[in-house]
């Protein structure tokens, strides 16, 4: 169970807010080497870095050597350190990882330090014919101190010290809220409309000189209904978030029985609309717990799941299904909630966390190269290494393994820091058995930005993983670096290395003759006799409209152009971002179209896609979301025209990378 100070502490009287101490990124230069100036901090960190490196030599463990390092910095060094000395253990630990991550960005923000004072502004809404909820001030005033020492609780258990939200306080020490007043009624809003009560509190933050869009804030909205009389709960909130490390927005709500005083309570049971019948203990570790779990998406975190040696050790992670077991253990009913390192990784930098705001605002590139995958001796699990570069610097690097289906809530995280010369060890080996897989990298930069890839691999059901798919996604990496910078002739260089007769070659040939517009095609209706098959994306279509950017054949119009889909490669297949159209005049000649349709290894989107034969619905999907196929074998025997379509999902085309995977026309 987690030594959390708030168990015992802030239940008694919840007055009390623990201050987060000052860490290396929030102190000058001056402060972290007493006796240096700020010119001279890099100097003094390469002879440290220097002494480190002698003591590995030596037989120390990185560890060891790491921690004496991060004594001199003056860094707290855990007292258990004298017994990790002894021996290098296979893998790293997490303070190997966090000391060798908190090195990088030291060092990148003590150079031309830029201090700043980013805070989250809280909002209170509520709907013009209701007031706000019963004690709000105060409440609330109590939940998002709680949820700042959970942050800070769970970043100094990482090796980070007490890092946290930035709460906004007047002189007397009470958080500050913003009070906006809804344009319309209780009955006139509902979940859909964050975007609209957004709107409504921008005229009020603008007056108190706050940029909405510049800045992190949590609006919570008067939209539940509860009975004190009944103990029945209800609401009709929004409840999402999105943001990064130069700001977002989280939706929330408020209610009177909303209050880490009740926390603690098995009783009484209420009736939640959603949860049914809960203690009300239960219901705040939920909906505070949602508080907590929002805030992580405004501030840039992914969902994740926990793995099994994290989730015997911590519990829940929080931005997985951690939102629903918040402060669960002061009830006694598990361990409660808890940030991966890959969450503290990204934290680290965020600016109302490290006091920096220095290249908040400038652009992230990151580059992998040299990059391996190795199945493990039993075939069960695999390893990825590689080198990488960024700019700003990255001091971590986040992997998540994400199953199909479940949205992304079921990825399990791995995560380490580079070496000094950019080389990084992933080992991947909490897979699912059974289903495709994607296996998202992030890179994250030392000012709070990150860079993302997704490549796909499968897991048997028997635990036997493949990785070929993602073997070959990184073999294109080069080729694609060529493609997007227009140098044709490196590209055709690359492509020409492979065998001729390989796939690696005719996917680059396919993606090369794609982008240079001079595909060569025939129309399907005059087709040889002698040609029983023909791919679709090879047939000259009558019409060819897509929803965003331009049509495109056998590849994808971005720079991850390969047709990746459920742990794949297509070598052929036909880009319809939704809403799009294809229409093949066929003459009558052919017997069957066969393929595949869905989304390719992306994040977010969903597109259902329908087949028309001389104006007759053949086929319509279901809703796919990424990563998500449907194979289709329909008889389209005297079909003249054959029509491909693609709609949005319902809730608009935003990402709807729609496309059809390998279709073809077939005859006897």
């Amino acid at each position: 169970m987690h030594d959390r100070r708030f168990v015992q502490d802030r239940h008694a009287g919840l007055t009390d807010r623990l201050t987060p101490e000052p860490t290396a990124l929030t102190r000058s230069p001056e402060d972290v080497f007493p006796r240096t100036k700020a010119h001279d901090f890099r100097r003094s960190r390469d002879s440290l870095i220097a002494s480190m490196r002698s003591g590995v030599r030596r037989g120390q463990s990185r560890l060891a050597a790491t921690m004496l390092l991060a004594a001199a910095l003056g860094w707290a060094v855990p007292t258990v350190m004298p017994a990790l000395v002894a021996a290098e253990p296979e893998a790293e630990t997490e303070r190997e990882v966090v000391a060798a991550a908190r090195l990088i960005l030291d060092a990148y923000h003590a150079a031309g330090a830029k201090p700043g004072d980013r805070r989250l502004h809280v909002i209170c809404w509520r709907p013009k014919d209701r007031g706000f909820p019963a004690g709000h001030r105060e409440r609330l005033d109590r939940m998002l101190t709680h949820i700042a020492d959970f942050y800070a609780d769970e970043m100094e258990r990482l090796g980070f010290g007490r890092r946290t939200i930035r709460l906004v306080r007047d002189d007397a020490g009470h958080m500050r809220l913003h009070e906006v007043v809804g344009e319309a009624t209780f009955a006139d809003y509902g979940k859909p409309d964050g975007n609209r009560i957004r709107r409504e509190c921008l005229p009020v933050l603008a007056a108190a000189g706050i940029d909405l869009d510049r800045e992190t804030a949590m609006i919570f909205t008067n939209l539940a209904s509860w009975d004190p009389k009944q103990l029945v709960f209800s609401h009709k909130s929004p409840y999402y978030a999105g943001g990064d490390h130069r700001g977002g927005t989280a939706w929330q709500l408020d209610s009177p029985e909303l209050d880490v005083k009740n926390l603690p309570r098995k009783k009484p049971i209420i009736t939640d609309g959603e949860y049914g019948q809960i203690s009300l203990g239960r219901h705040n570790s939920i909906f505070i717990g949602g508080m907590a779990h929002e805030l992580g998406h405004a501030l840039g975190l992914p969902h994740c799941r926990a793995r099994d040696d994290e989730a015997a050790a911590h519990g829940a992670a929080l931005m997985g299904g951690g939102n629903r077991t918040y402060a669960e253990e002061v009830r006694g009913e598990g361990k409660g909630s808890f940030l991966t390192l890959a969450d503290g990784l990204q934290l680290a930098a965020h600016p109302q966390f490290s006091g920096s705001v220095k290249g908040m605002r400038d652009p992230v590139r990151a580059r992998l190269t040299d990059v391996a995958v190795t199945p493990a001796a039993d075939g069960k699990s695999f390893t990825l290494t590689g080198r990488i570069a960024g700019e700003p610097p990255v001091h971590g690097v986040a992997g998540y393994l994400d199953p199909e289906g479940g949205g992304d809530y079921d990825a399990r995280t791995v995560a380490t820091a580079p070496r000094e010369d950019g080389r990084f060890t992933l080992r991947c080996d909490p897979l699912v058995a059974g289903k495709p897989a994607s296996l998202r990298i992030v890179a994250c930069h030392a000012n709070g930005g990150t860079t993302e890839w997704a490549h796909a691999y499968a897991v048997a059901a028997d635990g036997a993983v493949d990785v070929e798919t993602m073997r070959l996604c990184f073999a294109f990496d080069g080729f694609l670096d060529a493609v997007e910078r227009g140098d044709t002739a490196a590209a055709a260089r690359i492509r020409d290395a492979w065998p001729a007769d390989g796939r690696e070659a005719r996917i680059a040939a396919a993606i090369l003759a794609g982008k240079a517009g001079d595909r060569k095609t025939v129309a399907a209706a005059d087709a040889s006799p002698d040609t029983k098959v023909l791919p679709l994306s090879a047939a000259t279509p009558a019409e060819a409209k897509v929803g965003w950017l331009r049509p495109a054949f056998d590849h994808l119009p971005r720079r991850e152009a390969l047709l990746v889909a459920a742990g794949r490669v297509f070598e052929r297949g036909i880009y319809a971002h939704a809403a799009s159209i294809h229409r093949y005049d066929i003459g009558g000649r052919w017997e069957r179209l066969r393929g595949s349709c869905g989304l390719p290894t992306q994040r977010g989107g969903s597109v259902v896609f329908v087949v028309r034969a001389d104006g007759r619905e053949l086929f319509r999907s279901k809703r796919l979301g990424p990563d998500q196929l449907e194979r289709f074998d329909l008889d389209v025997a005297g079909v003249r025209t054959l029509s491909l379509e693609t709609e949005d999902g319902g809730d608009g085309n935003n990402s709807d990378w729609g496309t059809w995977f390998e279709p073809e026309l077939s005859r006897r």
